[in-house]
């Protein structure tokens, strides 16, 4: 890769690319000045998020949060609430929490100093780079996936760029090709280059302003670089929601719940569910610890029996329509919510079906209307021991499997993470993308 380095290629790729940045690059809300913690919140939002996305969600952060201290004060539900709709909130957690950092440790400047900007909760090695770099023109390499797109083609390099050691190579070389004094827009213009004119599938190479000397698209390999070993598919899994609608004092109002404070989608509020049984039979597995996860994986495997046979008994000559299907999964749900929450609900239809897509999981969807019972326990009460609640767990699937439950009972306290909601609530509470679209239709149909 030396050799590389020292080409005239190299030299061409620098100056051609830099001229082409400063005559075409676009105007976007984060250039408007190097101010570090801009340049920080924007690349955290780029990450995974199209430009077009990321600017209205941009300006409208900026303007509640805009400084490090600002953040850093903030609480974390209005943080997440200003970031809903963007996906992967650990990244706003992670800035907050970096933002806190910065507060305590640097007075609330983002630090001219490129390892105390990597030892920032959050930011990696492409972020510590684009911040030294843009902010403070500091000739540190910004790769990222664009930009290992537009090196591994242009230099015909055919090493995979999921390994480390091509990624270790590939920044050596983006710092090499940076020119001297321009540190900032360099990387920019890479970033430009491979956001509009040397894209994933359709590189414009006719456009493109170092096509001359591209040594992939004079090997024809344009189409083909880079080399990447395909990522593992999302685990697909089926979710069951219900839209838990109240009556008298909570008249017109949703139930909904807050996740717990660690894990997938964290603090976050959502429709009540649960996950559907797996496709091809088994049992879905239940974590925990002792005899109440035994009892819980019991009563999972009896339900699943229970709602298999429901859908068996109805399917014509075995063939189970939709229909049936919609009638065992609506069973499920409202026995697997009694025996995992004390939540007794009746579903009175299907609503429809939606997809939300993670990195590593593809939830599906199916939502039904559902009419509150009454809290049948407390669940999740703290420092219970584990026999006690192996019992009560036994007795109130048994109870929810063998009896029907009798609805319109007084209502008892829910428990502390679940709350009635009307729209005006939306406003609040930070929801995923899933549930904000569920909501959103929700309300509008009744509207």
């Amino acid at each position: 890769m030396k050799t590389i380095m020292e080409s005239e290629a190299s030299r061409y790729f620098s100056i051609e690319l830099l001229k082409w940045y400063l005559a075409n690059k676009r105007v976007l809300p984060w250039r408007m000045n190097r101010d570090p913690y801009r340049v920080w919140v924007s690349e955290i939002m780029l990450q995974q998020t199209r430009v077009d996305t990321v600017i209205p969600y941009y300006e409208r952060f900026m303007e509640k949060f805009p400084t490090a201290a600002a953040l850093a004060e903030a609480p974390e539900p209005e943080v997440l609430k200003c970031w809903e709709g963007l996906g992967y909130y650990s990244r706003a957690r992670n800035l907050q929490a970096g933002a806190r950092e910065v507060l305590s440790l640097h007075g609330g400047v983002v630090p001219d100093n490129k390892e105390a900007v990597a030892a920032l909760r959050g930011v990696g090695p492409y972020t510590t780079g684009a911040i030294m770099s843009i902010a403070f023109n500091r000739p540190e390499p910004a790769v990222d996936g664009n930009v290992m797109r537009v090196l591994s083609r242009y230099f015909c390099l055919e090493e995979d760029i999921a390994k480390p050691s091509t990624r270790i190579g590939i920044e050596k070389l983006a710092a090499s090709l940076i020119p001297e004094g321009s540190a900032g827009d360099f990387n920019q213009a890479l970033m430009e280059l491979g956001a509009l004119v040397c894209t994933p599938k359709s590189p414009g190479c006719l456009t493109c302003p170092v096509m001359m000397h591209c040594e992939g698209r004079m090997a024809g390999k344009e189409h083909i670089l880079p080399i990447k070993t395909k990522a593992k598919l999302p685990r697909p899994e089926t979710r069951l929601a219900a839209i838990i609608t109240g009556s008298g004092a909570h008249e017109g109002k949703l139930l909904v719940r807050q996740r717990p404070e660690s894990g997938l989608l964290a603090q976050m509020w959502e429709l009540p569910h649960v996950l559907a049984l797996p496709g091809e039979g088994g049992v879905a597995k239940r974590k925990g610890r002792g005899k109440a996860a035994a009892a819980a994986a019991t009563a999972s495997a009896e339900l699943e029996t229970a709602a298999a046979s429901i859908a068996e008994a109805a399917a014509p000559a075995g063939v189970g329509s939709l229909m049936d299907r919609h009638a065992a999964q609506a069973d499920y749900l409202s026995r697997m919510l009694s025996a995992e929450e004390g939540l007794l609900v009746r579903p009175t239809s299907w609503w429809g079906e939606t997809e939300h897509v993670f990195s590593h999981i593809v939830w599906d969807m199916q939502v039904f209307r559902a009419e509150f019972g009454f809290w049948q326990q407390q669940a999740g009460a703290d420092n219970v021991d584990d026999a006690a609640v192996a019992d009560e767990s036994a007795s109130a699937v048994q109870l929810a499997a063998e009896t029907a439950p009798v609805y319109g009972l007084p209502e008892g306290k829910a428990p502390a993470n679940y709350r009635w909601i009307g729209p005006e609530q939306m406003k609040e509470l930070a929801f995923p993308n899933v549930f904000v679209r569920i909501l959103r239709d929700y309300w509008q149909g009744l509207d």
